[in-house]
């Protein structure tokens, strides 16, 4: 259980910040690159569940919960506390493989109510889809952050697989939010 009573340590001021390993690594880190990029993505969640109907924001609010296990998991790189892989234990939290295959699962429920689409289509539609588009524009930065850290020292390939899913998921999520009456996109249309 997570108990904090003082939200500033001044621990950072030399800009720095602490991992879970105890480790302390520049702020400017890759490590804290990417996870920076997953919260800014869970705080677009947030946003985006204030414009959906309870169904949806409750799934998002699912989602949420499954970022803040990546920002764990991303803050927990292999070593004495992470373990020598990325088995999850009771100590060290871990995305799974059944957190991005529940995502597939959702994307696929989602999608089979849907036309096919026959054009590339604009971000937007309605206030709680381009929210969600939003969100899906972030999810692709924060897989970017979280690639180029995985170039350089290892990364999960489940939170990897989540943060790929996840972007497809909202692109599909905003479809069903438009119901199909997505404004899609004119080559040239404005010549």
């Amino acid at each position: 259980m997570v108990k904090l009573n003082k939200i500033y340590t001044r621990t950072g001021d030399d800009g720095t910040t602490g991992l879970v390993d105890g480790s302390r690594r520049a702020k400017h880190d890759l490590r804290l690159e990417a996870i920076g990029e997953v919260d800014e993505l869970n705080s677009m969640v947030g946003f985006a569940a204030l414009a959906l109907e309870a169904e949806r924001a409750t799934a998002l609010r699912r989602i949420q919960n499954d970022l803040f296990d990546l920002g764990a998991d991303l803050a927990t790189p292999l070593g004495d506390v992470g373990g020598a892989d990325f088995t999850p234990s009771e100590m060290v939290l871990r995305v799974v493989a059944a957190q991005p295959e529940r995502l597939e699962a959702e994307i696929d429920a989602l999608n089979a109510g849907l036309p096919p689409l026959t054009s590339f289509i604009l971000p937007g539609g309605s206030e709680g889809a381009a929210r969600v588009h939003l969100a899906r524009a972030i999810a692709r930065r924060a897989e970017r952050a979280a690639t180029a850290l995985a170039a350089s020292e290892p990364v999960n390939p489940a939170a990897l697989a989540y943060l790929n899913r996840l972007s497809d998921y909202f692109f599909v999520l905003a479809r069903a939010i438009n119901a199909g009456g997505d404004p899609l996109w004119v080559p040239g249309g404005s010549r």
